[in-house]
């Protein structure tokens, strides 16, 4: 007679209903966990795409920012050569009024000293040495004209009569042609800049 261990087949079959259980567990498990490494990799992806995407906008502004910045400062630099060309032609202006003022004085003055029956014809200048010509149809008339320039503070003393002729005219009568020479020196200059060029042959007058 044969006998067949059932208990021992039953057994072995609910160890191997139980195992698979298990086995499918530890097949989710690594799913899961694959999952979850893919999800983490995927989120870790997508964070520095994100962030690269952050940068290069940081960048694109930063460097918008820089073109703009080098503009503006090319636009003052520009600025600062032109008022640097005003000041200098400001300047330079500001001379030749000064350079000016002395002459225009000067006419001034010889215009303002210039006596009745008397006009003057020539007016020339060497440094600061002036000869002034004309016509007049009087010795007084010359005498006073020398001393109200002097009087001027325009000119030193003394201003000199270098010529005088009489030239005869049956029409006019006679007439008298002078000329005389003043050294110009400015009353209102700085002491140094009011010296007058010195004269030729060192001789010098004195004052009256």
């Amino acid at each position: 007679m044969i006998r067949i261990n059932l208990l021992a087949v039953e057994r072995q079959r609910g160890k191997e209903r139980l195992a698979l259980p298990a086995l499918h567990k530890v097949t989710v498990a690594a799913v899961l966990i694959l999952l979850a490494t893919v999800a983490g990799v995927g989120w870790w992806w997508w964070s520095l795409h994100e962030r690269s995407t952050a940068l290069d906008a940081e960048i694109a502004r930063v460097e918008a920012e820089t073109r703009q910045i080098r503009s503006v400062l090319e636009q003052v630099r520009r600025f600062e050569s032109q008022k640097a060309t005003l000041q200098q032609r400001v300047t330079l202006i500001e001379q030749l009024r000064k350079g000016q003022s002395a002459p225009v004085h000067l006419l001034d003055q010889i215009s303002r000293s210039v006596p009745d029956r008397l006009w003057l014809r020539e007016l020339t200048q060497a440094g600061a040495e002036f000869t002034i010509g004309g016509m007049t149809d009087s010795l007084t008339a010359v005498s006073d004209f020398v001393a109200n320039l002097e009087e001027t503070r325009w000119f030193l003393r003394p201003v000199e009569i270098v010529d005088s002729q009489v030239q005869r005219d049956a029409k006019t009568g006679d007439l008298i042609k002078f000329q005389i020479k003043a050294q110009f020196v400015d009353p209102t200059a700085p002491p140094e800049e009011a010296k007058p060029a010195p004269a030729k042959g060192g001789k010098g007058g004195a004052s009256r």
